[in-house]
């Protein structure tokens, strides 16, 4: 029967003291340049790496909470796994937590954190985690007030429906709001709808708010018939869009709330046998990699969510170790002006489809 390997999966964990010995140097050695607390020499440090690596080291996350020390480990609280920005987000932290040589773990809660079942979750992840990221949560009031009372360190991500003491770090939603709605008005547009999503996170309001002051600079006053309630979902996009081209007079152009609405939106444009953009223009946000591959491609604002991540994780750091940190981190959008917009249709000129058929 051939011996046992340290490491392998019917040994014994391999200690500090194995990766010690393999390195030459002290377990406090070890136990520093694996923690990060202390100073050890770049090459020791190296060794001391190398050396755990090739024995096959997994550090004891529950020995690390008794002893009250950093698990070195990030928390990531999501509640929706299919979103592409999600996803987007997750990707970006997940780099930037690495680059630290830090573990992430991904809580997933299909529920509106504040029920009643999901109370023991901030005590859950306290004793896995040195701290934890809200990403796009949904959260109740309630919940919020709790966790501004909590002594974990924390930072939500693209976070703007209620004030709140946390710190947040998040794209400049109104003000690419207002850069969307900008750009269908120098296109010549006057009608322009808005289409928007779910309340949880504030984004979509904020973007609304946005859409209303680009109008309001215009001298153009919000039509509220023009507005539609979307939950940022592809068919919501769709059925909104079936009933704004419903209109006695419908819209020429279409800003909705987010990609996958605007997708929706396109398609009901097409369903109603009229033309994107020639008939109706289409403008999303978020710059979700589908978006330069519909047709037409979308133009849409681009959230840099690469940028937003990485200063989420450095700000998390930063209060972890006590470091400096700061309560606010905006970042602005991008236009990205695709197919999907073009000039708004000559007045009384009559559109094709179905709409124009009805006339006759």
């Amino acid at each position: 029967m051939p011996e046992a390997k340290l490491g392998s999966a019917d040994a014994a964990p391999v200690t500090l003291q194995n990766v010690a010995e393999k390195a030459g140097v002290s377990v406090m050695t070890v136990s520093r340049a694996l923690s990060g607390e202390g100073y050890v020499a770049e090459k020791t440090r190296a060794r001391v790496l190398a050396a755990a690596s090739e024995l096959g080291y997994s550090p004891n996350i529950s020995a690390r909470m008794m002893r009250g020390s950093r698990t070195n480990v990030i928390g990531v609280l999501v509640n929706d796994l299919q979103s592409t920005v999600i996803n987007e987000i997750i990707g970006a932290v997940s780099v930037a937590v690495r680059a630290h040589n830090m573990d992430l773990i991904i809580y997933n809660s299909i529920e509106e954190l504040g029920s009643s079942t999901r109370t023991g979750i901030n005590q859950i992840m306290r004793g896995l985690c040195d701290g934890l990221l809200f990403i796009l949560p949904r959260l109740k009031d309630g919940y919020i007030d709790m966790l501004e009372q909590s002594s974990l360190p924390m930072v939500l991500i693209n976070y703007c429906r209620t004030e709140t003491t946390l710190p947040v770090v998040r794209g400049d939603n109104r003000m690419g709001g207002r850069e969307a709605v900008n750009h269908l008005l120098q296109l010549g547009h006057r009608r322009i709808a808005f289409i928007g999503g779910s309340a949880h996170t504030g984004q979509s309001q904020e973007r609304q708010r946005g859409y209303a002051e680009a109008l309001k600079a215009a001298g153009i006053a919000v039509d509220k018939q023009l507005i539609a309630a979307g939950d940022f979902g592809q068919l919501s996009g769709f059925q909104a869009t079936g009933k704004l081209l419903a209109l006695a007079e419908p819209p020429t152009a279409i800003f909705a709330a987010n990609d996958e609405m605007a997708f929706g939106a396109m398609d009901a444009v097409r369903a109603h046998g009229l033309r994107v953009p020639q008939d109706v223009s289409v403008i999303g946000f978020d710059d979700i990699p589908a978006a330069s591959h519909v047709h037409p491609k979308l133009s849409t604002l681009r959230q840099p969510l690469t940028a937003i991540s990485e200063a989420a994780v450095q700000e998390l750091l930063r209060r972890i170790t006590g470091a400096d940190a700061q309560q606010r981190a905006e970042f602005p959008s991008q236009l990205v002006v695709r197919e999907s917009t073009g000039p708004a249709p000559v007045a009384g000129k009559a559109p094709r489809g179905k709409r124009a058929a009805a006339k006759h």
